[in-house]
């Protein structure tokens, strides 16, 4: 069992999923977030209020931490100048304070939108090239860019996460591919954290689904095993589907309707827009 594993974003949706398989592993869990907290501390589990973007907040979170598991982001595409503190700036401050205080992994929420882009019937390969579909996209290839950086230079470990569609059930058509189911977000990242040596990785952040776009191959390593497939919900969806538009961007690349939004347009509505039929 670990000494201590730090927790960031752990308020946010995917966070609050995270906070006590992660106070499981470990004698010591720190939670953070930018927001107040929460009410339902595990007993080995403190919380710290604090802004990723200040490194004196984040070496005194750090400190002493054997791992660190990295969520904490603005979760949607926006303007870039709101997202450059806690995507960009936060991402190098957890990475630096990391360094300076000997944590041995990070473990970091990345996302598909670093690849977007990508046409989503050629299933890209975990070491294709970026391909980003927004700022928010473009995030997520800065932090996995000075990931593999900090492993190569300083021998700090890292899993990148590339996150899909995370969410209690899957939500359309599009799912089918691309859902995580919350019991397989958990499952991958204590694969993440309890594998013995990563390097520097990548792994695609899918359940098993019959319809994924992607494959996890590279990272079999990781010994990520996921339970749930969102074909159990294909007769539902398929049965109200549109008629498929090949020159819908949203409908023919991995990001989705964040590679059809305009740069520093929500992605989030867009895709409850089309959940909604809107």
């Amino acid at each position: 069992m670990m000494k201590k594993i730090v927790l960031t974003g752990a308020q946010g949706r995917l966070g609050q999923e995270l906070r006590a398989p992660l106070a499981e592993m470990c004698h010591a869990l720190l939670s953070t977030d930018i927001k107040e907290a929460p009410k339902d501390l595990a007993p080995n589990e403190s919380y710290v209020q604090a802004d990723l973007a200040q490194m004196d907040q984040v070496e005194a979170l750090i400190q002493g931490a054997e791992m660190v598991v990295h969520f904490g982001a603005i979760p949607d595409e926006a303007p870039f100048e709101e997202l450059l503190g806690p995507n960009y700036i936060g991402a190098y401050t957890v990475w630096e304070a990391a360094r300076r205080h000997g944590v041995r992994r990070i473990v970091y929420a990345s996302s598909i939108h670093a690849v977007g882009l990508e046409p989503t019937a050629e299933g890209p390969a975990l070491t294709n090239r970026h391909r980003p579909d927004t700022f928010y996209g473009l995030s997520k290839c800065f932090a996995e860019d000075m990931a593999r950086m900090y492993w190569e230079k300083t021998g700090l470990e890292a899993v990148c996460l590339r996150i899909m569609s995370c969410t209690p059930e899957p939500e359309n058509t599009r799912a089918l591919g691309t859902w995580l189911s919350y019991g397989d977000l958990v499952r991958l990242v204590r694969a993440a954290v309890t594998t013995p040596t990563t390097g520097f990785a990548l792994a695609w952040g899918v359940s098993a689904n019959d319809r994924a776009p992607v494959t996890n191959a590279e990272a079999a390593f990781l010994g990520y095993r996921p339970q749930d497939n969102a074909e159990d919900w294909a007769e539902k969806f398929l049965a109200a589907a549109k008629t498929p538009d090949p020159s819908d961007l949203a409908q023919m690349r991995l990001g989705g309707p964040f590679a059809r939004v305009p740069l520093g347009e929500s992605g989030v509505e867009a895709i409850r827009k089309m959940t909604a039929g809107d």
